[in-house]
């Protein structure tokens, strides 16, 4: 079963919940963004994720605003189910930006990333990466790869969410980016069942589709 929590931000304590302890071997958990256990590359952080690895399920993760992008391209890309990946680990893998992937018999479109609110505090310090928002060419490959299934998919993962549902739960919906933008078309152009993310640090359904995360583990069905 596929199962979908918030933020991490490497607190490896998270993983010894009661509703994580129920996961089982064959199942996925997708971390919808700042999964934090690839920050510093250190001894400490390298022997967190061998343990992670050794979880029964496989755990997926997709970038937020507090992972370090350039850390986790210095890991290998390859194929897998139906998108892109950066395999941090037999079983932990990064999910790439605009892919979509055949996970448990079910379509997801995932795109990661976001805007950091303290940006010029932490381009000081050299935590701050200009790739957490896209491109407009990887918005318009990710346009080619949903028109590819006629732009219906079972399910979005996102770290941010559109700038509709960012006034609807009382964040800045006024303050748009071209991640935005593109979420705010894609809720008018494609059809999915349920959207997870990320970002916002609570847990809260915006019905009838939309599921803000952080701490609850929610199963797709």
């Amino acid at each position: 079963m596929i199962y979908f929590t918030g933020d991490l931000h490497g607190d490896y304590d998270r993983f010894k919940s009661k509703e994580l302890k129920k996961l089982k071997k064959g199942d996925t958990l997708i971390v919808c963004g700042d999964f934090g256990f690839l920050w510093d590359g250190s001894k400490k952080e390298q022997s967190i994720l061998k343990k992670i690895e050794k979880f029964k399920y496989q755990v997926l993760f997709l970038e937020g605003t507090h992972d370090n992008l350039d850390l986790i391209a210095q890991y290998p890309l390859e194929e897998w189910n139906g998108g892109k990946v950066r395999r941090i680990s037999k079983s932990v893998l990064k999910l790439e930006r605009g892919s979509v992937f055949t996970i448990e018999g079910k379509r997801l479109f995932v795109f990661g990333g976001g805007e950091s609110p303290e940006m010029d505090l932490r381009t000081a310090d050299g935590t701050w990466w200009p790739q957490e928002l896209p491109t407009i060419e990887e918005v318009m490959l990710a346009r080619e790869e949903l028109a590819k299934y006629d732009n219906q998919v079972d399910c979005i993962v996102t770290h941010e969410c559109s700038s509709t549902v960012r006034h609807f739960i009382d964040m800045d919906g006024e303050h748009t980016n071209i991640m935005t933008h593109f979420f705010d078309e894609i809720t008018e152009k494609v059809s999915f069942k349920k959207w997870f993310f990320g970002c916002y640090h609570m847990d809260k359904v915006i019905p009838p589709r939309y599921y803000a995360l952080f701490e609850k583990v929610l199963p797709f069905e």
